[in-house]
């Protein structure tokens, strides 16, 4: 058999860009998510996933946004890693629009309670208003100041932000390539409804212990079959590891 490590070249874009596309003529939203972690399990570093990245992590990151139609994550990531809108510069916007995508992805948070801040930098620093995936039932104050802040609100159920409303409301938008970074709720929430196409892990080279938690979590544990993709090995010891769902898609 094979070794199925590889170590190619992972400054060549092009090679990570093929090595990462997504599958072509998508009829539905392809869930990719993306994650990293240490050898142990740790997902995050004194509470920040930040002391986890690699350069290695870095560059495949980049390349995930660039391909991607819509960045997915659950509000409480979003505040704990600060988030702002998809950074780009010309050469990428350049390649997206050549190949039939937007010069910038959006970032969609799903928060059931709209409990987000109109000055976080999600509002602030972005070229690109967010999209705030919510529910009728959330205070009615809150979502008027994101929408007056320049989010587009959009309510997907009257209590809770189930995995149907968001596939179908991102179809809706013509967002199919959708990359998910997040958080391990949200994440524990695809698994449980079965709608997880793909997962990209970085294994970073570091023993953490500490408490952090795992990158998925869920009240009822599941089987959910994966196969491998790719390993791909970088010289200071990371693993880019890409898996793809056995099961048939919903």
């Amino acid at each position: 058999m094979a070794n199925p490590v590889t170590m190619p070249n992972i400054s060549d874009v092009d090679e990570l860009r093929d090595r990462y596309a997504y599958p072509e003529d998508l009829r539905s939203p392809w869930l990719r998510i993306n994650f990293v972690s240490s050898l142990d399990g740790a997902r995050t570093v004194e509470g920040s996933s930040g002391g986890l990245g690699t350069p290695a992590d870095k560059r495949v990151f980049g390349v995930l946004r660039e391909l991607t139609d819509v960045v997915l994550v659950g509000a409480g990531t979003a505040r704990t890693e600060d988030y702002g809108g998809a950074r780009t510069n010309e050469t990428r916007r350049e390649w997206r629009l050549a190949h039939g995508l937007a010069a910038v992805p959006p970032i969609a948070v799903v928060s059931a309670s709209a409990k987000i801040d109109p000055a976080s930098r999600l509002l602030t620093d972005t070229s690109v208003p967010p999209l705030v995936l919510t529910t009728s039932n959330a205070d009615a104050d809150n979502k008027r100041r994101l929408a007056d802040a320049g989010a587009t609100v959009l309510e997907l159920g009257a209590d809770t932000v189930g995995t149907d409303a968001i596939v179908e409301t991102l179809d809706d938008l013509g967002l199919r390539r959708v990359l998910c970074e997040g958080g391990p709720t949200l994440f524990g929430q695809l698994i449980a409804d079965e709608a997880v196409d793909e997962l990209c892990l970085t294994v970073s080279p570091l023993l953490i212990g500490g408490s952090a938690g795992r990158i998925a979590v869920s009240p009822n544990a599941s089987t959910y079959p994966m196969a491998r993709a790719h390993v791909l090995a970088d010289d200071d010891g990371t693993l880019l590891t890409r898996w793809v769902s056995a099961r048939p898609r919903r």
